[in-house]
């Protein structure tokens, strides 16, 4: 199998898991809302999220990066998940998708 094709077949999976994932407070997904910064699959399809968190004292900081290794982990051909939380650069309205800020009345 084309491991290139493969590991974007996967990130489409891992985006549409993402996208059952939601921010307790704003009702849009994690995705949407523009809190994953980055998606890497390495050849041994280890996937590495880099994301963060709408503020850094978000009373989620604890829960929401598990629940999202968690449902990465449970993604079938994903051999394990690694969350980094990082606050650089700070997130912002502005990160957000154009559905997001519809969805928020933004637009």
């Amino acid at each position: 199998m084309d491991n290139h094709v493969s590991k974007k077949a996967l990130e489409k999976k891992i985006i549409r898991k993402l996208k059952t994932v939601f921010d307790p407070e704003i009702p849009v997904d994690i995705y949407e809302l523009g809190i994953i910064y980055n998606i890497s699959i390495d050849n041994d399809f280890k996937v590495n999220i880099l994301m963060t968190l709408t503020t850094p004292n978000c009373p989620v900081a604890d829960s929401l990066p598990a629940e999202v290794k968690e449902k990465v982990k449970s993604i079938g051909g994903v051999k394990d998940s690694v969350i980094e939380l990082t606050f650089d650069p700070p997130w912002s309205q502005d990160m957000m998708s154009e559905e997001a800020k519809l969805e928020l009345g933004f637009l």
